[in-house]
C-alpha cells in the first residue's frame, strides 16, 4: 500500500475564531531615554517602523508622522520618566495615548531589539490585548506634581534635621535627651543662639518653651560639650539649608492653594457648610500645609474624608492627588482594592491556590492608606478595635493590610455615594465577631445533633 506523499496541512478546529481586532489605527511606541522607536500597521506607510530623537521637535515630528498614517489610538511602554514628554504632547494633539506596565510584556519571548519591541506592542494593541496604566485627568496630574514636590522638600528638609543632630552629637550636646524635638520652639532658640556664639549654659537653658517638662539645670548639664570650630560650622550650614527648604515649603503651599481655587466646586459651603472636626488637637501637625487645606478638600470633593478615623487632611490630599476626583475609572470597590494592591492576590496552580499575598506596588495611596491603618493602632474607635483583633489573631503586618483594606473600601463608599462617615463605635466590630462565633457554634452543634441555648452567665452565678 502507498503511502500519499501530499502534506496535510494544519485545519482550524471548528468553533476557533481569529482575534477581532479591535483598534485598528492603533500604534506602539518604545519609550528611550535617547530615541524613541515608533510601529505603525504595515499598509499605512513604506516604512512602517521609524526611529524618532527625544527633543521636542522629534516628538511634534513624530505626532505629525501618526497624523499621516491616520492613528487614532497609541500604546507606549517605558521604564522611569521619559515617557511623560511624549504622552503629554500626543495627548493634547488629540491621540488617545495608553501606558502599558513594562511587566506584562516583558517576559514574552524572542523580543530583543527596541524596533522588535515596537512592533509587538502595536500589534497587541490592535487586538485590544493590552491594559492602560492608571492616570487621573490632566488637572489632577499638575496637582499631584506639586503635591510630589511638596513630599520631596520635606525629606529634603529631614535629611538637614539628621546633620543638625549630626554636630550636636560630636560636639556631645546632649540637646535630644531633655527636649522632643530640636526644631521645635526650644530646640530652634537654642541652636540659633549657639551658632550666634553663646556658651553660657545658663542663658542656653533659659530659653526653653514653657512647655518643656525638663529643668533648666538639666538643660544646662545637656548642653554642656566640646564646641569645635568645625562641628559649629556643620551645624551652622545644616541650620541654613533646613531653613532655606522650610521657607521653599511655604512657597510650594502657596502655589497649591492657588491651584486649588481652580477647582469646580462639588458643594456650596453656604447651604452645605463644613462638619466639624472631631479631631480635636491643640496644634496642626508641623508637615500640615499652612492654609486651610480641609475646607478646599471637601469643596472639590464633596466629601469629608477627614471624618475617617485614621485620615487627616495630608493622606486625604495625598490620596486624591494620585486617584483623582473621579470615582468613574473604578466601577467597583474591588477594582479600587485591587489598584491599590491591598486585596488578596490569589495564584491558583492545579486547582489550588498557591499564594494569597498581596501584590507588591509601589503606590503613595496605598501607602497613605497603610499609614492611616497604622497609626490606629491606639485609636478609640471601631477602626482601631478592627486593626488590634485582627493584630492579636494574625501579627501587625497582616492587621495593617486588613485595616487599610476597609479604610480603602470605606473611603471607596463615601466617594461614590457623598455620604458622611459616622463612627459605629469601640463596641462595633467585636460585637459582629460575637454574634459571628455564636452562629458558628450553634451550626456546628446542629450537624452534632445538638442545640446551644444561650444563657447570660450573670443569671448563673451564685451570690
Amino acid at each position: 500500500m502507498k503511502h500519499s506523499t501530499k502534506k496535510h496541512e494544519a485545519k482550524q478546529p471548528k468553533g476557533r475564531k481569529s482575534f477581532p481586532i479591535i483598534n485598528p489605527n492603533a500604534a506602539g511606541i518604545d519609550i528611550g531615554s535617547g530615541e524613541h522607536y515608533v510601529a505603525v500597521p504595515e499598509e499605512r506607510d513604506d516604512q512602517p517602523i521609524r526611529r524618532f530623537g527625544c527633543f521636542t521637535s522629534d516628538i511634534e515630528s513624530m505626532a505629525d508622522w501618526l497624523r499621516e498614517c491616520r492613528i487614532d489610538t497609541v500604546v507606549m511602554e517605558s521604564t522611569g520618566v521619559y515617557w511623560i514628554p511624549t504622552f503629554q504632547i500626543l495627548e493634547t494633539r488629540g491621540f488617545q495615548v495608553i501606558l502599558v506596565n513594562a511587566r506584562q510584556v516583558a517576559n514574552v519571548p524572542g523580543r530583543k531589539t527596541d524596533v522588535s519591541d515596537c512592533e509587538w506592542l502595536q500589534r497587541l494593541h490592535t487586538y485590544g490585548l493590552l491594559s492602560g496604566s492608571f492616570r487621573p485627568d490632566d488637572s489632577v496630574c499638575v496637582l499631584r506634581s506639586y503635591w510630589r514636590h511638596r513630599d520631596n522638600l520635606i525629606r529634603y528638609a529631614s535629611a538637614h534635621i539628621q546633620h543638625m543632630q549630626k554636630a550636636l552629637t560630636e560636639m556631645n550636646i546632649q540637646l535630644h535627651k531633655v527636649i522632643s524635638d530640636i526644631t521645635g520652639v526650644t530646640g530652634m532658640r537654642i541652636i540659633g543662639a549657639i551658632i550666634d556664639g553663646e556658651r553660657e549654659l545658663v542663658k542656653l537653658a533659659e530659653m526653653k518653651d514653657h512647655r518643656i517638662k525638663s529643668s533648666a539645670d538639666t538643660i544646662a548639664r545637656a548642653l554642656q560639650g566640646d564646641y569645635r570650630q568645625e562641628h559649629l560650622f556643620a551645624l551652622k550650614q545644616a541650620l541654613q539649608l533646613y531653613e532655606f527648604y522650610q521657607q521653599q515649603i511655604a512657597e510650594c503651599d502657596r502655589e497649591i492653594e492657588a491651584y486649588l481655587r481652580q477647582f469646580d466646586s462639588k458643594v456650596d459651603l453656604e447651604s452645605n457648610p463644613l462638619p466639624p472636626n472631631k479631631k480635636t488637637r491643640r496644634k496642626p501637625y508641623k508637615n500640615e500645609p499652612d492654609f486651610d487645606l480641609r475646607t478646599h478638600l471637601y469643596r472639590i470633593a464633596g466629601v469629608d474624608f477627614t471624618q475617617i478615623d485614621g485620615l487627616d487632611v495630608t493622606t486625604v490630599q495625598t490620596i486624591l492627588s494620585e486617584v483623582g476626583l473621579d470615582p468613574g475609572d473604578f466601577p467597583r470597590y474591588k477594582n479600587f482594592t485591587s489598584w491599590l494592591g491591598l486585596c488578596p492576590n490569589n495564584r491558583i496552580t492545579g486547582g489550588r491556590i498557591k499564594s494569597s499575598r498581596t501584590r507588591k506596588v509601589a503606590n503613595r495611596a496605598a501607602k497613605a492608606f497603610r499609614l492611616a491603618a497604622q497609626s490606629l493602632a491606639n485609636s478609640k474607635s471601631a477602626l482601631g478595635a478592627f486593626y488590634r483583633r485582627i493584630r492579636a489573631r494574625l501579627g501587625a503586618p497582616d492587621a495593617i493590610t486588613a485595616t487599610a483594606h476597609k479604610l480603602a473600601r470605606i473611603f471607596y463608599h463615601l466617594w461614590t455615594t457623598g455620604e458622611s462617615y459616622q463612627d459605629p463605635g469601640i463596641d462595633y466590630y467585636e460585637q459582629k465577631h460575637k454574634e459571628r462565633t455564636i452562629r458558628n457554634m450553634q451550626k456546628r452543634a446542629n450537624l452534632l445533633g445538638y442545640e446551644i441555648t444561650l444563657t447570660p452567665i450573670a443569671d448563673n452565678l451564685v451570690t
